[in-house]
């Protein structure tokens, strides 16, 4: 069946721009999901992987944290210069032998939590 030019045209246009919008939609719905997943659980998860070494204020003040070296990850010159890519990548693959990975631990949107609760700490 033919059909008339400007069907094709409008079609070949509208194309397109509908599959950004679902697209866009879609990394928005991402987006919020990861961010309902920190408000509910990043400090919970912080305490309970992270705290250990760091601390649950982050500042690196414990037992384990003083014997390991642990980042005082409140300090704001650090926030400044670290990343979010790089405190993605510490926390999934982590830091030598001293921090272990948590990428077979944890979901990506739970890491980016967690990145996102770390910035929180910065004084």
């Amino acid at each position: 069946m033919n059909r008339p030019r400007g069907f094709r045209l409008t079609a070949a246009v509208l194309a397109p721009a509908l599959a950004i919008i679902v697209l866009s939609y879609a990394g928005r719905a991402r987006a919020g999901a990861a961010s309902l997943f920190t408000r509910a659980d990043a400090k919970s998860t912080f305490d309970l992987k992270c705290a250990k070494c760091h601390g649950r204020d982050g500042r690196g003040k414990t037992t384990r944290g003083r014997l390991t070296h642990a980042r005082d990850l409140t300090v704001a010159q650090w926030q400044n210069d670290v990343t979010d890519e790089r405190l993605f990548n510490s926390i999934s693959n982590g830091r030598g032998k001293k921090m272990p990975g948590f990428k077979k631990n944890l979901s990506e949107s739970e890491i980016d939590a967690l990145v996102a609760y770390v910035r929180r700490l910065k004084r």
